[in-house]
């Protein structure tokens, strides 16, 4: 399942309702860890991976890691190859994949992030905060009928990334 908020309560919400004490989840843009301690409280045994490359996120977040043993930061750039290539060193899949970019108006690179992040770790559940995705997808309609019931698109399946996008070039598509 999919879901997609802006407000930051409403992001929250959807996490707390969705985890299970046993998951394995991946926050993207964890800032200073808000979100990150009340994810980590609820895992009593599951695994937390946070990532931000904010210079004010490390400090905050090493110190979460003190409170919560089940909780690994990583300062970096989820636009970036050598992260996603970090984290999938850690861990092969998720059970939950959270991105909280910023939660502004433009969803492009939010959505790339998904896209290459879900594809890769392909995750039960994606919840992600943006103000420009929850904009596009209420104003937009289709008379198609395309539906992933996981966390990734299941429609892209095994297509890998597309050459035609150049941003992608940072990316390959050799992690599975």
């Amino acid at each position: 399942m999919i879901k997609i908020s802006y407000d930051i309560k409403v992001y929250r919400k959807l996490l707390d309702d969705l985890l299970n004490e046993n998951d394995i989840v991946v926050e993207l843009g964890s800032h200073v860890g808000k979100t990150s301690k009340l994810i980590a409280e609820k895992l009593e045994n599951g695994k937390l991976i946070c990532l931000d490359n904010s210079p004010e996120a490390t400090v905050k977040m090493n110190n979460l890691k003190l409170i919560y043993p089940n909780l690994k930061f990583i300062n970096g750039d989820v636009r970036l190859h050598e992260t996603l290539k970090q984290v999938v060193e850690i861990i092969n899949k998720c059970d939950i994949l959270a991105i909280d970019l910023g939660g502004g108006h433009h969803p492009d690179t939010v959505f790339k992030v998904y896209y290459i992040w879900a594809s890769t770790l392909k995750p039960r559940h994606t919840i992600l905060r943006n103000k420009g995705l929850v904009d596009f997808v209420k104003t937009s309609e289709t008379c198609e009928n395309i539906q992933s019931n996981e966390g990734w698109l299941e429609s892209c399946r095994d297509e890998g990334i597309p050459p035609q996008i150049d941003e992608f070039k940072l990316w390959t598509s050799t992690i599975k």
